[in-house]
């Protein structure tokens, strides 16, 4: 089987199924798992694939998703006759889902019957851990200079409320609405998690933040983009990894 895969997580995800010695071609930002991923030919990047080239390697399928890469492209690789299957999972169930009918394409329903038992496993056990105890109203910012946070409608939002969070900007009628820092205050976050991707928040950005809004510095975490936002074989430890940040969060 000769696949072509748009999308980092997705990547890492036929990695999981144990395709991944059938890649044919990847963005220049997928970057796990290393080594393996370096040797693979890079076709642009998720938003500008090389439409011609990928046409040209003839794959049996093209992995997409549907915020991450444009449907424009899908269109044109669908016209050149190739076969694309994208997928928008927007909480950790669709997510499961997702990799179940990802397994079907490449042949791999066993392993990726695993992993989506184990995300579902995971989240029922968070959920039912989280009964009962206080919310913890959180922020996450995923951009700086503009500010930029998440609604509800993500799959960043799915992972904290899984455990008991609420999203203090998640009525934001934008997926990823730009924030003010009077907002930011205003909002009063027990927790304001710094991501880590796309804008490589450090320390500096907390110290920088807490100084601007008022907020207590200690309210502010750098925290691990990837393993919140990246959907697909990375999902079961992200899922313990934000119950880890709303239980400290809880103290």
């Amino acid at each position: 089987m000769r696949i072509v895969s748009l999308c980092p997580s997705l990547t890492e995800l036929v990695f999981a199924l144990e395709r991944g010695d059938e890649l044919v071609g990847v963005t220049e930002w997928c970057v796990h798992p290393r080594p393996a991923v370096d040797a693979i030919e890079k076709l642009g990047g998720t938003k500008n694939p090389k439409v011609a080239r990928i046409a040209e390697l003839a794959p049996d399928v093209v992995l997409m998703n549907n915020e991450e890469n444009r449907r424009e492209d899908a269109e044109a690789l669908a016209r050149a006759g190739v076969r694309v299957l994208s997928t928008f999972p927007r909480d950790v169930q669709d997510t499961a889902e997702m990799v179940r009918e990802i397994g079907a394409a490449l042949e791999r329903r066993r392993e990726a019957e695993r992993i989506a038992r184990d995300i579902e496993q995971r989240s029922r056990r968070v959920r039912d851990t989280a009964r009962g105890l206080s919310e913890v109203r959180w922020a996450y910012l995923i951009w700086r200079k503009p500010y930029m946070s998440v609604n509800r409608d993500t799959f960043v939002d799915a992972m904290f409320r899984l455990a008991g969070g609420v999203n203090v900007f998640g009525a934001h009628e934008a997926r990823y609405p730009e924030i003010q820092v009077a907002e930011l205050t205003a909002a009063d976050p027990q927790r304001v998690f710094l991501c880590t991707e796309p804008f490589p928040f450090e320390s500096e950005h907390a110290d920088e933040l807490a100084r601007a809004s008022g907020l207590p510095r200690e309210r502010f975490v750098i925290a691990d983009g990837e393993l919140l936002s990246w959907h697909g074989s990375r999902t079961p430890a992200g899922i313990d990894y934000a119950e880890s940040l709303i239980r400290e969060a809880r103290g």
